[in-house]
């Protein structure tokens, strides 16, 4: 065997068994984080819940959207969807809130969605174009799909 073809393999072995590494060293990190995730989701969630009680369906889009811009990330954003979540169960309806909400049509969402984040100042955030507003979107297609 020439020298290239096992300085080859032995490249690709080392490749194989650092990816195979990190993919064993991600799961256990995960595993072990599960439960810690899963608390503070559920706290995020009681705190939109207890936010909701005294606002409207916009204060907790306005509330959230606050909360985010706190800290900008990846964190942020699903910790800020999950606190609109838990608002939106318990807030009171704002009139006309879902109104101009594109239900079902991928473009006009992601133009809405694009409008929202140059509205909060936020329209250069990829975390605000990709998550910040989808709870908005669902609260608003179960709202459009209940029965008068």
């Amino acid at each position: 065997m020439p020298g290239w073809a096992k300085g080859l393999l032995i490249t690709l072995g080392i490749v194989v068994v650092l990816v195979v590494g990190v993919i064993v060293i991600g799961a256990v990190y995960v595993a072990r984080n599960k439960s810690a995730w899963q608390a503070k989701g559920r706290e995020v969630v009681a705190q939109g819940k207890d936010f909701g009680i005294n606002t409207d369906n916009q204060g907790c889009v306005d509330e959230s959207i606050l909360r985010y811009k706190k800290g900008p990330g990846f964190v942020s954003a699903m910790s800020a969807t999950l606190f609109m979540r838990g608002c939106f169960e318990i807030s009171r309806p704002t009139p006309g809130f879902c109104d101009n909400v594109p239900i079902g049509e991928m473009m006009e969402m992601q133009e809405w969605r694009d409008a929202q984040c140059k509205r909060y100042d936020l329209a250069n955030d990829r975390n605000c174009k990709s998550q910040l507003f989808m709870p908005v979107a669902m609260f608003c297609g179960e709202q459009k799909r209940k029965p008068n």
